[in-house]
């Protein structure tokens, strides 16, 4: 008797705090643990670099590279009225433990919602992001089958300021509105706080860089159409330029799944303000997701990026790697080739193995996902790969 005294007085005990939080609040509040882990393996031929001062031959080399893996939490608390507080802390999750970035260094945010739609503060996707991935049908973002560094230069977590190839980015500092969702149209909109200006002195121009973003997307049934414009403000360097300039990028791309297929494309620009006035960068992509029958899939898709046009001699970005692009002029795309076989265990847990080929013209010297060396232009790169993914 003794012992089930005890047994249900610390049970009283746990269950005290839950019984109080609900009698607090308006309603429940919820806690959720989510994450992705994928590992891709790759074996690639990086091509001849017989460039001036560099090596004559690049060997080929085997690498591991973690993309989007994440771990996190969220919560939302009911607060009476039809409105909801929530937040989510996400980070990043490298089972090679290689990449171990700081906490909350992923989508992460504190926000309020309801009947008048959704507004947070963070670091989160942006909606020129959130717009345009759903339309690269066929390829991932980052990694060996990336896209970005041919469509968006690059994609990746920036601080205000930073990064300035960059349009796909998860960004920090940022204010954010989602509308709700009319018929299937929703309006996403968020700007940044002009963060990087309170370290730098007021008489020296462009030194208040500042993001801002608008998506609009429309998703019914099996259709999904989408365009995204977002301007980076004061981008080129503090003193660098006068103030005012504005590097610009949009995208329209569509998506539509026919029983085991889904197809997506998308189009996209950029224009980047320079001294004698700017450059553009264009881009295309075209893919395809068939589940064939059970848990065998094809994925398949064709990225190609224009030639670099506007004023000659100029470099937007870094000269390799993500974020690269080259001096305006002709010759100066590339094109990308991709194709995996995908094997499906479970909703959660998929397995892939493909072939990914990328051919510069003469005047470029883009890497695929994961190689990130200076290389003579015109090089072409190939990789066969091997990557499995899995959620909770």
């Amino acid at each position: 008797m003794q012992k089930k005294l005890i047994a249900a007085a610390i049970a009283s005990a746990f269950a005290a705090p839950v019984v109080a939080s609900a009698a607090d609040g308006a309603g429940s509040s919820t806690v959720q643990v989510f994450g992705t882990i994928y590992v891709e393996y790759s074996y690639a031929k990086q091509g001849r670099n017989a460039g001036a001062g560099l090596q004559p031959d690049r060997t080929s080399t085997d690498f591991l590279q973690t993309p989007g893996s994440e771990i996190g939490f969220k919560g939302e608390e009911r607060l009476g009225g039809g409105l909801s507080a929530w937040y989510q802390c996400t980070s990043t999750a490298d089972p090679r433990g290689q990449s171990q970035n700081g906490f909350c260094s992923r989508n992460s945010a504190l926000g309020l919602k309801g009947a008048f739609g959704n507004v947070f503060i963070g670091n989160w996707d942006t909606p020129f992001k959130r717009t345009i991935s759903p339309t690269a049908v066929g390829g991932n973002d980052t990694g060996i089958w990336g896209t970005a560094f041919l469509l968006t230069g690059d994609s990746t977590t920036d601080a205000v300021g930073a990064n300035r190839a960059n349009f796909k980015k998860r960004q920090n500092n940022s204010i954010n509105y989602d509308s709700p969702n009319f018929g299937g149209f929703q309006v996403m909109g968020m700007f940044t706080s002009a963060q990087a200006s309170t370290a730098t002195l007021d008489n020296q121009t462009n030194n208040k860089a500042r993001v801002w973003s608008l998506g609009l997307q429309y998703s019914a049934g099996p259709l999904y159409v989408s365009g995204g414009y977002e301007e980076h403000r004061q981008y080129a360097g503090v003193g660098a330029l006068p103030d005012g300039t504005k590097d610009r990028g949009w995208h329209l791309g569509a998506a539509y799944t026919w029983g085991p297929v889904r197809v997506g494309g998308l189009y996209t620009q950029q224009k980047f303000d320079v001294a004698a006035g700017e450059v553009k960068a264009k881009a295309w992509h075209a893919g395809v997701d068939w589940t064939i029958a059970g848990p065998h899939g094809l994925r398949a898709a064709y990225t190609q990026a224009g030639n670099m046009s506007g004023v000659a001699g100029i470099l937007i970005g870094t000269a390799s790697g993500p974020g690269y692009r080259p001096t305006a002029g002709s010759d100066t795309g590339a094109r990308l080739y991709q194709i995996r076989y995908v094997y499906t265990f479970s909703k959660r847990t998929e397995f892939n193995v493909g072939y990914v080929r990328l051919n510069n013209d003469n005047n470029a010297a883009y890497n695929l996902g994961g190689l990130n060396g200076a290389h003579a232009p015109g090089e072409k790169q190939q990789a066969v790969a091997f990557s499995m993914r899995h959620t909770f």
